[in-house]
């Protein structure tokens, strides 16, 4: 359907296909005006949980020993006011499930019990932390609540505190700003969400973590994944927080010129800041050209309604498959006509998105309709209602045939719910990017997960007094600081190591075993810092799982290595006892011993000459001569042959 004059899109943005990723140079960034700041999530390595005594890091896959139904609810502010958000939750209408294990949850967690004091050492790994990031350590640790109405927490609420604020980190020539970490505990880990039934596990519940905030300075996709790199590594220098799968969760936070900040959860890697970030901008610059198209247009806020028509006698025996199975299901199949909306609604605004989705995740996520497709539109050219049925579908609606109606089906409550959500996307279009939570997806783009919280969602705690931190405490903690993996790669330079092994060793978990042993090499031994760096980053080699459990092994075997007792080979074995290092004399003998035991005649190549020689000797001298001086004993023997 060819659409009119006053209809025909503009803006020459909706009109070109989107940049794919990787094509945009900085100086397009900057045109979009693309700023970009991170919320990095990371669990403290603990015995026990934030605030109360239940193991931490334990998990159950597939055992529960009992279920818990909740109906969440929101609650007034301090200022008398109700979160966007938890209204948001509210709506939804959701059961939430909590599988409980005895092992891993107790009363508290299930607001049946007060909360116990702060564990120590989170508190102090948090502040450990808040050290490393240069930032003002607070002197008095407030408790406050957090509202979460999604059902992550049972108590509707987390309990979270600032330890640190106003610091920063190096990032090429410049800054980079860090507003704010945190200490909070996490939440439970989704099983499920069909429906208006949500089911959760408990057992990641309680389990402390810090949330790093950064000011929104990075200015393109690839600077927030370098600076997301840095703060990783970062996090781990300190040697407080738990690795793995889970253990590190982060938040993008994005916006462009006229747009808002965006904040995108459940971001999966590091590697994916980039593509969704970059998406994220395309999103808001598209909404921005269809807020133009539709002020232009003259269609406001004012303008749109939530009517609601039912139509399903227009659908009655349509060959649809989904909405004649829904129908016969019983359901309700309702319209909304957007009148001003012409061709707007097939605008991409993501790769393979179009600004359809927008509605439909809003009917997804809030009136629960999430067996896709959930809604069809009159104008799409995909299969769904023949032209005679849209042609009765607009009627009823009164609107002409090339107004876009959408369809949507289900009981007579969630069309109801869908509609209006429907009437309220549309209102947010003549504004431009609403403030949402949306989701991270596998493909690089984002779906809506909620409204963007607001400052009321957040007030004080009843339950906990505040921390005051003590000065020795902070002194103590600050003593411990280790070096931050920018101050590593100067040291690393200092003793004159090669820029590739800096870099590796530098942020990796072999560094404290470095700097434990590097003070231990004499100053001018063959066996130096850079063949220390080399020896620990080889994959062959043995490390323990902390600097405590090396015990005297590694300072014994470092002295031998430095005295020439063993060579690197030797410590590769991983035996108890590195082997000794035969002398030169004894070593030729054997080597000697061993060419006399090949059958002759040898290979006439001279690569499998050298191979096949290799093969005899290795077994008599591996770990016990350097490899490099076999080699050259094997050169100088072809060599001799060949003369």
């Amino acid at each position: 359907m060819s659409l009119s004059s006053q209809y025909r899109l503009t803006d020459p943005w909706l009109l070109q296909p989107l940049p794919a990723w990787g094509t945009l140079s900085d100086d397009d960034y900057a045109a979009l005006g693309f700023r970009c700041g991170l919320e990095i999530h990371q669990q403290l390595l603990t015995a026990r949980k934030l605030f109360c005594r239940c193991p931490a890091g334990r998990y159950n896959r597939d055992h529960h020993d009992a279920e818990i139904l909740r109906h969440m609810r929101p609650t007034l502010s301090e200022m008398g006011e109700y979160d966007g958000t938890a209204l948001m939750e509210f709506k939804t209408r959701k059961e939430i499930v909590y599988l409980l294990n005895r092992e891993t949850v107790c009363t508290y967690e299930m607001d049946d019990a007060p909360p116990f004091e702060m564990d120590d050492l989170a508190l102090d790994g948090s502040l450990l932390m808040a050290m490393l990031l240069g930032c003002n350590v607070v002197s008095e640790v407030h408790i406050t609540r957090k509202q979460y109405l999604d059902g992550s927490i049972p108590t509707g609420f987390q309990r979270t505190a600032i330890v640190g604020t106003d610091g920063e980190v190096p990032f090429g020539n410049r800054s980079v700003r860090i507003r704010q970490i945190s200490i909070e505990e996490d939440s439970c880990r989704e099983v499920s969400d069909r429906g208006h039934r949500r089911v959760y596990r408990t057992d990641r519940l309680g389990m402390p973590l810090i949330e790093t905030v950064t000011d929104p300075d990075m200015r393109t996709p690839q600077e927030a994944m370098a600076v997301g790199q840095i703060l990783r590594f970062l996090a781990r220098s300190g040697g407080m927080v738990r690795t793995g799968a889970g253990a590190a969760r982060q938040d993008v936070n994005v916006s462009v010129t006229g747009g808002t900040r965006i904040e995108i959860k459940g971001v999966p890697s590091l590697r994916e800041v980039g593509r969704l970030t970059h998406n994220e901008a395309l999103r808001q610059r598209s909404l921005l050209g269809i807020r133009g198209e539709l002020a232009r247009r003259g269609v406001t806020a004012e303008s749109i309604t939530d009517r609601l028509v039912d139509v399903t006698p227009q659908v009655r025996g349509t060959a649809c498959g989904f909405i004649a199975q829904a129908v016969a299901q019983g359901a309700v199949v309702g319209a909304c006509a957007l009148p001003g909306f012409q061709g707007l609604l097939d605008v991409s605004t993501q790769p393979r998105t179009s600004f359809l989705k927008e509605f439909s995740d809003r009917v997804r996520v809030i009136a629960c309709l999430d067996e896709l497709p959930n809604l069809a539109l009159s104008t799409q050219n995909v299969p769904s209602l023949s032209s005679a049925e849209w042609e009765r579908v607009s009627k009823a609606c009164n609107v002409a045939a090339d107004v876009p109606v959408i369809v949507v089906w289900g009981s007579r409550a969630d069309i109801e719910t869908a509609s209006r959500e429907i009437a309220i996307r549309a209102r947010d279009a003549t504004l431009g990017v609403p403030n949402e939570t949306r989701q991270a997806l596998d493909d690089g783009t984002n779906g809506f997960e909620r409204i963007l919280p607001g400052a009321d969602r957040m007030y004080p705690d009843t339950d906990l007094p505040p921390i005051p931190l003590a000065d020795a405490r902070v002194d103590a903690i600050a003593a411990r600081v280790p070096l931050r993996p920018w101050e590593r790669l100067e040291r690393l330079r200092a003793l004159e190591v090669g820029a590739d092994l800096s870099a590796r060793l530098s942020r990796h978990r072999a560094w404290d075993l470095f700097a434990h042993l590097e003070g231990r090499l004499p100053t001018d031994g063959a066996f130096d810092a850079a063949a220390l760096a080399s020896l620990l980053l080889d994959r062959s080699c043995p490390r323990p799982a902390s600097l405590s459990a090396a015990g005297p092994w590694w300072e014994h075997t470092v002295d031998a290595l430095a005295c020439g007792r063993v060579i690197p080979e030797a410590v590769w074995s991983g035996e108890d006892e590195p082997t000794a290092r035969l002398d030169d004399g004894e070593a030729r003998r054997l080597f000697e011993d061993a060419l006399a035991s090949l059958p002759n005649p040898l290979p006439t190549a001279a690569d499998k000459r050298a191979h096949a020689m290799m093969g005899a000797v290795m077994p008599a001298l591996r770990g016990r001569v350097p490899g490099s001086l076999v080699r050259r004993w094997i050169d100088e023997t072809l060599a001799e042959v060949r003369s």
